[in-house]
Protein backbone atom coordinates (compact mmCIF):
# COMPACT_ATOMS: atom_id res chain seq x y z
CA UNK A 1 0.00 0.00 0.00
CA UNK A 2 1.45 3.33 -0.97
CA UNK A 3 1.59 6.27 1.44
CA UNK A 4 -1.10 8.91 1.15
CA UNK A 5 -1.69 12.34 2.59
CA UNK A 6 -4.03 13.33 5.41
CA UNK A 7 -3.80 17.07 6.16
CA UNK A 8 -0.19 17.87 6.94
CA UNK A 9 0.73 14.34 7.99
CA UNK A 10 2.17 11.52 5.93
CA UNK A 11 0.13 8.41 6.64
CA UNK A 12 1.54 5.00 5.82
CA UNK A 13 0.98 1.42 6.94
CA UNK A 14 3.42 1.04 9.83
CA UNK A 15 5.36 -2.20 10.10
CA UNK A 16 6.88 -1.48 13.49
CA UNK A 17 6.86 0.84 16.50
CA UNK A 18 9.63 2.15 18.75
CA UNK A 19 8.97 1.83 22.48
CA UNK A 20 10.80 4.84 23.93
CA UNK A 21 10.43 3.70 27.54
CA UNK A 22 12.10 5.80 30.22
CA UNK A 23 14.53 8.63 29.58
CA UNK A 24 18.17 8.44 30.63
CA UNK A 25 21.63 7.41 29.54
CA UNK A 26 23.20 3.93 29.64
CA UNK A 27 23.82 4.04 33.39
CA UNK A 28 20.20 5.01 34.10
CA UNK A 29 18.95 2.29 31.76
CA UNK A 30 21.18 -0.30 33.46
CA UNK A 31 19.92 0.79 36.89
CA UNK A 32 16.29 0.58 35.73
CA UNK A 33 16.98 -2.84 34.19
CA UNK A 34 18.33 -4.11 37.51
CA UNK A 35 15.41 -2.67 39.50
CA UNK A 36 12.73 -3.94 37.14
CA UNK A 37 14.35 -7.36 36.85
CA UNK A 38 14.42 -7.71 40.65
CA UNK A 39 10.75 -6.69 40.96
CA UNK A 40 9.75 -8.98 38.10
CA UNK A 41 11.56 -11.98 39.59
CA UNK A 42 9.92 -11.39 42.99
CA UNK A 43 6.51 -11.17 41.25
CA UNK A 44 7.14 -14.40 39.31
CA UNK A 45 8.42 -16.35 42.32
CA UNK A 46 5.68 -15.04 44.62
CA UNK A 47 2.81 -15.90 42.29
CA UNK A 48 4.27 -19.28 41.32
CA UNK A 49 4.61 -20.07 45.03
CA UNK A 50 0.97 -19.15 45.69
CA UNK A 51 -0.21 -21.33 42.78
CA UNK A 52 1.96 -24.25 43.92
CA UNK A 53 0.94 -24.04 47.59
CA UNK A 54 -2.79 -23.80 46.83
CA UNK A 55 -2.55 -26.68 44.34
CA UNK A 56 -0.57 -29.02 46.61
CA UNK A 57 -2.28 -28.35 49.95
CA UNK A 58 -5.67 -30.08 50.14
CA UNK A 59 -6.77 -27.82 53.02
CA UNK A 60 -6.73 -24.87 50.61
CA UNK A 61 -9.04 -26.52 48.08
CA UNK A 62 -11.92 -24.14 48.73
CA UNK A 63 -13.61 -21.46 46.57
CA UNK A 64 -11.67 -18.58 48.15
CA UNK A 65 -8.32 -20.17 47.35
CA UNK A 66 -9.49 -21.32 43.93
CA UNK A 67 -10.11 -17.67 43.10
CA UNK A 68 -6.83 -16.63 44.72
CA UNK A 69 -4.94 -19.16 42.58
CA UNK A 70 -6.52 -17.67 39.46
CA UNK A 71 -5.57 -14.18 40.67
CA UNK A 72 -1.95 -15.30 40.98
CA UNK A 73 -2.14 -16.84 37.51
CA UNK A 74 -3.43 -13.57 36.03
CA UNK A 75 -0.73 -11.54 37.82
CA UNK A 76 1.92 -13.94 36.57
CA UNK A 77 0.68 -13.81 32.98
CA UNK A 78 0.09 -10.13 32.42
CA UNK A 79 3.42 -9.13 33.97
CA UNK A 80 5.06 -11.64 31.63
CA UNK A 81 3.24 -10.17 28.63
CA UNK A 82 5.00 -6.83 29.24
CA UNK A 83 8.27 -7.11 31.12
CA UNK A 84 10.44 -9.53 29.10
CA UNK A 85 10.21 -7.05 26.20
CA UNK A 86 10.58 -4.02 28.48
CA UNK A 87 13.69 -5.53 30.12
CA UNK A 88 15.23 -6.32 26.74
CA UNK A 89 14.63 -2.73 25.62
CA UNK A 90 16.59 -1.34 28.59
CA UNK A 91 19.69 -3.00 27.12
CA UNK A 92 18.89 -2.33 23.46
CA UNK A 93 19.37 0.77 21.33
CA UNK A 94 16.64 -0.04 18.78
CA UNK A 95 13.68 -0.82 21.11
CA UNK A 96 11.64 -2.00 18.14
CA UNK A 97 8.35 -3.90 18.35
CA UNK A 98 6.46 -4.97 15.24
CA UNK A 99 2.96 -3.71 14.53
CA UNK A 100 1.59 -7.25 15.00
CA UNK A 101 3.67 -7.70 18.16
CA UNK A 102 2.36 -4.43 19.58
CA UNK A 103 -1.26 -5.40 18.84
CA UNK A 104 -0.70 -8.86 20.35
CA UNK A 105 0.92 -7.46 23.49
CA UNK A 106 -1.93 -5.00 23.99
CA UNK A 107 -4.61 -7.66 23.34
CA UNK A 108 -3.32 -10.03 26.02
CA UNK A 109 -2.47 -7.22 28.43
CA UNK A 110 -6.02 -5.83 28.15
CA UNK A 111 -7.58 -9.30 28.39
CA UNK A 112 -5.65 -10.25 31.53
CA UNK A 113 -5.98 -6.89 33.30
CA UNK A 114 -9.74 -6.73 32.66
CA UNK A 115 -10.15 -10.34 33.78
CA UNK A 116 -8.36 -9.49 37.03
CA UNK A 117 -10.67 -6.52 37.60
CA UNK A 118 -13.70 -8.79 37.22
CA UNK A 119 -12.15 -11.57 39.29
CA UNK A 120 -11.55 -9.23 42.23
CA UNK A 121 -15.28 -8.45 42.22
CA UNK A 122 -16.03 -12.19 42.12
CA UNK A 123 -13.76 -12.68 45.14
CA UNK A 124 -15.65 -9.99 47.06
CA UNK A 125 -18.95 -11.71 46.21
CA UNK A 126 -17.50 -15.03 47.40
CA UNK A 127 -16.61 -13.49 50.78
CA UNK A 128 -20.10 -11.95 50.99
CA UNK A 129 -21.78 -15.34 50.52
CA UNK A 130 -19.34 -17.10 52.89
CA UNK A 131 -19.82 -14.60 55.74
CA UNK A 132 -23.40 -13.43 55.30
CA UNK A 133 -24.97 -16.73 54.16
CA UNK A 134 -22.70 -19.46 55.54
CA UNK A 135 -25.39 -22.18 55.48
CA UNK A 136 -26.00 -21.66 51.76
CA UNK A 137 -22.31 -21.24 50.91
CA UNK A 138 -21.50 -24.88 49.99
CA UNK A 139 -24.36 -24.88 47.47
CA UNK A 140 -24.11 -21.29 46.25
CA UNK A 141 -20.36 -21.53 45.62
CA UNK A 142 -20.06 -25.15 44.54
CA UNK A 143 -17.17 -25.99 42.15
CA UNK A 144 -19.23 -25.67 38.96
CA UNK A 145 -20.42 -22.18 39.97
CA UNK A 146 -16.87 -21.10 40.82
CA UNK A 147 -15.62 -22.35 37.46
CA UNK A 148 -18.38 -20.42 35.66
CA UNK A 149 -17.56 -17.23 37.56
CA UNK A 150 -13.87 -17.49 36.63
CA UNK A 151 -14.76 -18.33 33.03
CA UNK A 152 -17.10 -15.33 32.97
CA UNK A 153 -14.24 -13.10 34.15
CA UNK A 154 -12.04 -14.33 31.31
CA UNK A 155 -14.86 -13.93 28.76
CA UNK A 156 -15.53 -10.38 29.94
CA UNK A 157 -11.82 -9.61 29.65
CA UNK A 158 -11.69 -11.11 26.17
CA UNK A 159 -14.68 -9.08 24.98
CA UNK A 160 -13.23 -5.81 26.28
CA UNK A 161 -9.84 -6.64 24.78
CA UNK A 162 -11.31 -7.40 21.34
CA UNK A 163 -13.18 -4.07 21.32
CA UNK A 164 -10.23 -2.02 22.57
CA UNK A 165 -7.74 -3.68 20.23
CA UNK A 166 -9.93 -3.41 17.13
CA UNK A 167 -10.78 0.26 17.78
CA UNK A 168 -7.16 1.22 18.51
CA UNK A 169 -5.28 -0.66 15.79
CA UNK A 170 -7.73 0.23 13.04
CA UNK A 171 -6.65 3.88 13.35
CA UNK A 172 -4.35 5.40 10.70
CA UNK A 173 -1.01 6.25 12.31
CA UNK A 174 1.26 9.12 11.30
CA UNK A 175 4.76 8.58 9.95
CA UNK A 176 6.14 8.94 13.50
CA UNK A 177 6.19 5.50 15.08
CA UNK A 178 7.71 6.40 18.46
CA UNK A 179 5.48 5.26 21.35
CA UNK A 180 6.17 7.36 24.44
CA UNK A 181 5.85 4.37 26.78
CA UNK A 182 7.48 1.05 27.66
CA UNK A 183 4.40 -0.95 26.56
CA UNK A 184 1.74 -0.81 23.87
CA UNK A 185 -1.25 0.89 25.48
CA UNK A 186 -4.17 2.98 24.26
CA UNK A 187 -3.22 6.49 25.54
CA UNK A 188 0.25 6.66 23.91
CA UNK A 189 -1.00 5.01 20.72
CA UNK A 190 -3.77 7.60 20.36
CA UNK A 191 -1.04 10.25 20.34
CA UNK A 192 0.27 8.81 17.05
CA UNK A 193 -3.09 8.65 15.27
CA UNK A 194 -3.76 10.97 12.34
CA UNK A 195 -7.54 10.63 12.55
CA UNK A 196 -9.93 12.07 15.12
CA UNK A 197 -9.64 9.92 18.23
CA UNK A 198 -12.71 11.22 20.05
CA UNK A 199 -14.65 8.00 19.50
CA UNK A 200 -11.68 5.92 20.66
CA UNK A 201 -11.34 7.98 23.83
CA UNK A 202 -15.07 7.68 24.50
CA UNK A 203 -14.89 3.91 23.98
CA UNK A 204 -11.90 3.63 26.34
CA UNK A 205 -13.42 5.83 29.05
CA UNK A 206 -16.86 4.28 28.59
CA UNK A 207 -15.79 0.62 28.73
CA UNK A 208 -13.16 1.10 31.43
CA UNK A 209 -15.45 3.35 33.45
CA UNK A 210 -18.30 0.83 33.21
CA UNK A 211 -16.07 -2.05 34.26
CA UNK A 212 -14.35 -0.19 37.10
CA UNK A 213 -17.52 1.47 38.45
CA UNK A 214 -19.58 -1.72 38.09
CA UNK A 215 -17.05 -3.94 39.84
CA UNK A 216 -16.39 -1.29 42.50
CA UNK A 217 -20.11 -1.23 43.32
CA UNK A 218 -20.09 -5.02 43.67
CA UNK A 219 -17.08 -4.83 45.99
CA UNK A 220 -18.45 -1.97 48.11
CA UNK A 221 -21.90 -3.55 48.41
CA UNK A 222 -20.42 -6.93 49.36
CA UNK A 223 -18.12 -5.44 51.98
CA UNK A 224 -20.86 -3.21 53.32
CA UNK A 225 -22.90 -6.31 54.17
CA UNK A 226 -19.79 -8.15 55.37
CA UNK A 227 -18.84 -5.33 57.75
CA UNK A 228 -22.34 -5.24 59.21
CA UNK A 229 -22.30 -9.01 59.73
CA UNK A 230 -18.85 -9.01 61.36
CA UNK A 231 -19.74 -6.18 63.73
CA UNK A 232 -22.75 -8.17 64.96
CA UNK A 233 -20.56 -11.15 65.86
CA UNK A 234 -19.95 -11.79 69.56
CA UNK A 235 -16.62 -13.59 69.14
CA UNK A 236 -13.66 -11.20 69.13
CA UNK A 237 -11.37 -13.86 67.66
CA UNK A 238 -13.80 -14.54 64.83
CA UNK A 239 -14.09 -10.84 64.03
CA UNK A 240 -10.30 -10.48 63.95
CA UNK A 241 -9.85 -13.45 61.60
CA UNK A 242 -12.56 -12.27 59.20
CA UNK A 243 -11.32 -8.68 59.19
CA UNK A 244 -7.79 -9.95 58.50
CA UNK A 245 -8.93 -12.10 55.57
CA UNK A 246 -11.18 -9.42 54.10
CA UNK A 247 -8.59 -6.72 54.76
CA UNK A 248 -6.13 -8.50 52.46
CA UNK A 249 -8.65 -8.49 49.65
CA UNK A 250 -9.66 -4.86 50.21
CA UNK A 251 -6.00 -3.82 50.13
CA UNK A 252 -5.49 -5.59 46.80
CA UNK A 253 -8.73 -4.13 45.38
CA UNK A 254 -7.90 -0.58 46.47
CA UNK A 255 -4.43 -0.66 44.94
CA UNK A 256 -5.51 -2.21 41.65
CA UNK A 257 -8.76 -0.30 41.07
CA UNK A 258 -7.23 3.00 42.17
CA UNK A 259 -4.40 2.85 39.64
CA UNK A 260 -6.72 1.69 36.84
CA UNK A 261 -9.07 4.59 37.53
CA UNK A 262 -6.22 7.10 37.40
CA UNK A 263 -4.98 5.65 34.11
CA UNK A 264 -8.13 4.86 32.12
CA UNK A 265 -11.36 6.11 33.67
CA UNK A 266 -10.77 9.86 33.78
CA UNK A 267 -10.11 12.27 30.88
CA UNK A 268 -6.69 13.49 32.07
CA UNK A 269 -5.25 10.01 31.50
CA UNK A 270 -4.60 10.48 27.80
CA UNK A 271 -2.75 13.78 28.28
CA UNK A 272 -0.16 12.69 30.88
CA UNK A 273 2.30 10.17 29.49
CA UNK A 274 4.96 10.58 32.21
CA UNK A 275 2.39 10.00 34.94
CA UNK A 276 1.04 7.13 32.87
CA UNK A 277 4.40 5.35 32.83
CA UNK A 278 4.72 5.48 36.61
CA UNK A 279 1.12 4.36 37.14
CA UNK A 280 1.61 1.56 34.60
CA UNK A 281 4.67 0.27 36.47
CA UNK A 282 2.62 0.26 39.65
CA UNK A 283 -0.30 -1.84 38.42
CA UNK A 284 1.61 -4.07 35.97
CA UNK A 285 4.58 -4.92 38.21
CA UNK A 286 4.40 -3.58 41.77
CA UNK A 287 0.87 -4.84 42.49
CA UNK A 288 1.52 -8.34 41.03
CA UNK A 289 4.61 -8.44 43.25
CA UNK A 290 2.69 -7.26 46.33
CA UNK A 291 -0.41 -9.48 45.98
CA UNK A 292 1.27 -12.74 47.10
CA UNK A 293 2.80 -10.88 50.05
CA UNK A 294 -0.53 -9.27 50.98
CA UNK A 295 -2.40 -12.58 50.91
CA UNK A 296 0.30 -14.66 52.59
CA UNK A 297 1.43 -12.27 55.34
CA UNK A 298 -2.12 -11.60 56.51
CA UNK A 299 -3.51 -15.11 56.00
CA UNK A 300 -2.73 -17.77 58.60
CA UNK A 301 -4.05 -20.59 56.37
CA UNK A 302 -1.54 -19.73 53.65
CA UNK A 303 1.25 -19.36 56.21
CA UNK A 304 0.43 -22.78 57.67
CA UNK A 305 0.32 -24.30 54.18
CA UNK A 306 3.74 -22.82 53.39
CA UNK A 307 5.10 -24.27 56.65
CA UNK A 308 3.64 -27.73 55.89
CA UNK A 309 5.09 -27.62 52.38
CA UNK A 310 8.48 -26.66 53.80
CA UNK A 311 8.32 -29.47 56.35
CA UNK A 312 7.38 -31.98 53.65
CA UNK A 313 10.31 -30.83 51.49
CA UNK A 314 12.71 -31.04 54.46
CA UNK A 315 11.52 -34.54 55.32
CA UNK A 316 12.22 -35.76 51.82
Amino acid sequence: MSPHRNGNFSVMPLQEFMLEGFEGGPQTQALLFTLFLALYMVAILGNLTMIMVITLDARLHSPMYFFLKNLSFLDLCYSSVIYPKALANFLSSSKVITFAGCATQFFFFSLLATSETLLLAVMAFDRFVAICSPLHYPISMRPSVCARLVLGSYCGGCLNSILQTSFTFSLPFCSSNHIDHFLCDVPPLLKLACADTTINELVMFGLCGLIIVGTTLVVLTSYGYITGTILRMHSGGGRHKLFSTCGSHMTAVSLFYGTLFVMYAQPGAVGSMEQGKVVSVFYTLVIPMLNPLIYSLRNKDVQDALWRLGQRHTAT
